[in-house]
Formats: structure tokens, C-alpha cells, sequence
């Protein structure tokens, strides 16, 4: 056990510290503080020493030098069991400092409010993390607090232990503050990557804070939990049980696609974490029900999301199936009354949700794949009629609809649509003629063409052989989109042109795996 005598406590956001003060005059600890944490003591009304007095050194250069002293961190660093370090510590007339309270400059908010690098640069802490990462090294003899979050559970051991801090405490606070350190560098080192447009600098470090642990991974006997890329949670639940794994996957998937749909327009119904139904109608009702019989077997226990604000007349058609979670930009009080008769249904607001041009992540057995999100907007500069029948405006319309879907099916992938709504997805398969059967009897199995309409289809990469465009055509698909790039693009051309179909070559694939 350690008598704490003396704290130091140089905190940037001040807030919450009251409590803190009162623990520590409770036991009599002399405290030392910098500039703005001096004057912020003092008008709460309690002692402190400025560490400019206790140093006999000021603060210069606009604050950038406060703490960096031999004495805070002699104080700090020395081994009490050290016989050396006793003496040079009494020959320098240094004391202990046995309780460090800090927080950091607020580079991360900053970040996010302003583009000025002048004031971004202003915003990394120095002498914070310094202070802290000397605590943390000499945790054996000296606590301490690297984030508000912790004050609470400093105040308990104070109290426990009469003024004395235990081993235990020391040892996982030290954990936090090398957590929070290592935090805070990595927004740092990754806002000069981004300066420098290093998208895949020669070390790369990840920054992330956990949300919650979850119940399971996929399976029960996998551990699992969720982490957010920013300090903060990234969804909203407003209703429900916690959301498992495989939750948050479909969730996520729903999300992607929903939120790149035309604004308060768009349904999406997920399934581990492919989409069985996608409609941009824009009456809200309209475009649910389409996006259901795309494929209503598979949308059963899925996740429903709306890229606009939810009523109740789309609450009453909602609750008649079993989905997993819905998801809206907002939602009626008579919405919300209804849908909350089940019991378990996770309900979730994401009209404060805004995607985030992240890169995508794959780790496994030691390695991690990293790669910038398939973000590539449609331009018609990337796009090619290659066939003699040309499409029409509205044909060019529904092929960019199903070739968007297909960016968010797994490979192989076929969508097939109608209507601004698809009518048969086929995904995931090895083979693409496979995709393209799934694909086609959907379109049958839930009789989603009787009158036999015109249908558009999208493949996410060029097709090898004819055999799976054929299929498509026998099917009553009559304007295709795919990208180019096969050995064998212009035996398709010509398949199309006998076929007499429309054949639209885009420059860009889609795999998704």
C-alpha cells in the first residue's frame, strides 16, 4: 500500500473534479497543479501549489512547457527502493509525487471541428501523455487517473484504504494510461497520414474504443465484442434486447446500402448480412412491400431499414413479420408505440448516423488485409452501351439501381430487378452461373414478374461465358449491366445483339467477399 501525500493534477477539461478535491483534502494530500487547473482549484475553493512555484521554473512558450521539469519528473520516476535514487533525490532536494491526475488536450474533438492545422497542431499534447506514461512506468509506487472515467473509481480506493492506493489499483490504472496514451498518438500519427495521403503507411495502428462486450461471436463458444472507430457509440437503440454479434454484421450491411440510397427514399431487408430485398419507391409503403417479395422466406428474423422517418401505417405491416432489428431515420410516437409491443424487436434510430468513408478491415491468423471502402460513385464517363439496342432513360435507371445493389451482395452476385425494387438476388456463390439460377428462380419462386415485364439485371464482374447472360435472357431479363474485362466481352456483345437486349460494359467491378 501506498500513502498518498502528494498528488499532481494538470487536466485540460476540468470538469467533474470536485469530488476529487474533497477525497483528497479529506486526507490531507498536497497538491500541485499547472496554470489553468491552478486557477480552476482555486476558485472551487481549495489549495493547491502551481508547479511554477514548486519548480521555480514558469511556464514558457505559450504553455507548450509546463510540466517538463527534473523535479515533476524526478518525483514521479524515482524508485523509493533505490538507494541510489534516494540519495540524488536528496541531494536535488526532489519530493514524491505519488498520485498523477490527467487528461489530455482535446486533439480528437478538434479534429473533428476544424481544418485549420495550425490549431489541430496547437491541440497535441505534450506534457499530458509524458506525465502519464512516467506514472505508468512507476505504477509500483505511484497512481494514476488518465481519464475522467476513472475519478470515481480513485474516489472508492481512497476511501477503502484510508488514503493509500493498493498495488492491484496502481497496476490497472498504469493499463488504462498506456491505453489512453497509445490512443491518443495513434489519432495523432494517423492525422499526419492523412496530411500525406499515406493510405498505407509502413506501420499502421488502429484506434478504437470498445462499446460493449457482446453475449457471443457467431457461434456461443466465440468470444466477441464491439468497437467504435471515434470515442463514441455509433448507433442509437432506443428498444430491445442487446444486439449480438451477428446483429451488429446485418445491421452494419443494412446500414451501408440504406444510407447510399437517394435521400428519405429507399427499404432495405437484410439477411446475414446480404440483402434479400432492396426498393427505392418513393411511396414509403410501396417500397417496404416490394422490398418483402423480393424474397419474403429469407426476410424472415432479418433486418429492416428505412432511409426515411417511420409511420404508423408502416409500423401495422412491420409487426406482422418476424425481423430482428428496424432501423429508420426517426420515428412516429404511434410508430414507436406499436412497434414496441415486441417485446424484443431492437429498435434503432439512425438519423444521426453518417457513414464514414472508412477503410475495410480483415484480420485473421496473424495478418490483416486492409483496403479503402468501395465508395466509387457512378459517373457516366465509366459506363459503355455496347449493344446495338440502346437503352432508355428509364432502362438506364433501373440497370444503375441493380448494379448499386450488387456493390452489397457477396460474390458472385446477381441482382435482378424491376420497378426500382429487385426481384431475384442471387449471391455468394462459386460459380456465377450458380448466381445467376438463385438469381432467376427467385424471380419465379415469389412470382415477382407474372406479367411478364420488362426486368433488368447487374452482375458485379464481367460474365466468363455466355451461359450466365443466357440464362438471364431465357429468363425475360431484357437490359444487362456488367463490368468489362473478359477475354470473352465481345462474344457477350454479340450474344446480346442476337439476343436483342440492351448490354451496358462499366469500367469499375463490385466484388464484395
Amino acid at each position: 500500500m501506498i500513502k498518498v501525500k502528494t498528488a499532481l493534477i494538470s487536466v485540460s477539461d476540468k470538469t467533474d473534479i470536485l469530488n476529487i478535491l474533497k477525497c483528497l483534502k479529506k486526507f490531507n494530500v498536497k497538491i500541485l497543479s499547472s496554470g489553468g487547473t491552478f486557477k480552476k482549484i482555486k476558485k472551487l475553493g481549495f489549495k493547491s501549489t502551481e508547479i511554477s512555484n514548486y519548480t521555480n521554473s514558469p511556464e514558457i512558450l505559450s504553455g507548450r512547457v509546463k510540466t517538463l521539469n527534473p523535479k515533476i519528473h524526478g518525483g514521479i520516476l524515482y524508485d523509493r527502493n533505490l538507494n541510489l535514487h534516494k540519495r540524488e533525490m536528496n541531494k536535488f532536494n526532489y519530493s514524491g509525487i505519488d498520485l498523477v491526475i490527467v487528461n489530455f488536450y482535446p486533439f480528437e474533438k478538434v479534429l473533428e471541428s476544424s481544418n485549420s492545422e495550425k490549431k489541430i497542431i496547437e491541440n497535441i499534447d505534450i506534457g499530458g501523455p509524458t506525465l502519464v506514461r512516467s506514472s505508468a512506468k512507476n505504477y509500483k509506487y505511484v497512481a494514476v487517473v488518465s481519464s475522467q472515467k476513472e475519478y470515481k473509481e480513485l474516489e472508492n480506493e481512497l476511501l477503502k484504504y484510508k488514503g493509500h492506493t493498493s498495488e492491484e489499483f496502481r497496476k490497472k490504472m498504469a493499463h488504462e494510461a498506456f491505453i489512453n496514451t497509445a490512443y491518443y498518438d495513434s489519432k495523432v500519427s494517423n492525422y499526419f497520414s492523412k496530411l500525406l495521403n499515406y493510405k498505407f503507411p509502413n506501420k499502421k495502428i488502429i484506434s478504437a474504443t470498445r462499446v460493449e462486450n457482446l453475449r457471443y461471436g457467431e457461434n456461443p463458444h466465440q468470444e466477441a465484442a464491439i468497437y467504435s472507430l471515434k470515442d463514441k457509440k455509433f448507433i442509437n437503440q432506443i428498444h430491445g434486447r442487446k444486439l449480438s454479434y451477428n446483429n451488429y454484421n446485418d445491421l452494419i450491411s443494412a446500414l451501408s446500402i440504406s444510407k447510399t440510397l437517394p435521400k428519405n427514399i429507399g427499404t432495405v431487408i437484410i439477411k446475414h448480412a446480404n440483402p434479400c430485398g432492396v426498393s427505392i419507391k418513393e411511396k414509403d409503403l410501396e417500397s417496404y412491400k416490394n422490398a418483402l417479395k423480393c424474397d419474403p422466406i429469407s426476410a424472415f428474423g432479418g433486418v429492416v431499414s428505412f432511409n426515411f422517418k417511420l409511420k404508423k401505417n408502416l409500423a401495422i405491416e412491420i409487426i406482422k413479420n418476424f425481423y430482428e432489428i428496424v432501423i429508420a431515420d426517426g420515428f412516429e410516437k404511434s410508430a414507436l408505440q406499436m412497434l414496441k409491443k415486441k417485446k424484443n424487436l431492437r429498435i434503432i434510430d439512425s438519423s444521426n448516423f453518417v457513414p464514414q468513408n472508412t477503410e475495410v478491415f480483415n484480420s485473421n491468423l496473424g495478418g490483416l488485409l486492409i483496403q479503402t471502402s468501395d465508395d466509387v460513385p457512378f459517373l457516366s464517363k465509366d459506363f459503355r452501351i455496347v449493344s446495338k439496342l440502346k437503352p432508355s432513360k428509364k432502362d438506364l435507371k433501373e440497370l444503375l439501381f441493380a448494379f448499386h445493389v450488387c456493390k452489397f451482395v457477396k460474390s458472385n452476385a446477381i441482382v435482378i430487378c424491376k420497378d426500382l425494387s429487385t426481384i431475384g438476388i442471387g449471391s455468394g456463390q462459386t460459380s456465377r452461373l450458380d448466381s445467376c439460377e438463385i438469381a432467376v428462380n427467385k424471380v419465379h419462386k415469389f412470382k415477382n414478374n407474372q406479367n411478364n415485364e420488362s426486368t433488368y439485371a447487374a452482375s458485379d464482374a464481367f460474365f466468363p461465358f455466355t451461359d450466365g447472360i443466357e440464362k438471364l435472357v431465357v429468363s425475360g431479363v431484357t437490359s444487362v449491366i456488367q463490368p468489362s474485362g473478359s477475354i470473352r466481352d465481345r462474344e457477350i456483345i454479340k450474344f446480346a445483339n442476337k439476343s436483342r437486349i440492351s448490354l451496358i460494359f462499366s469500367k469499375t467491378r463490385h466484388f464484395k467477399h
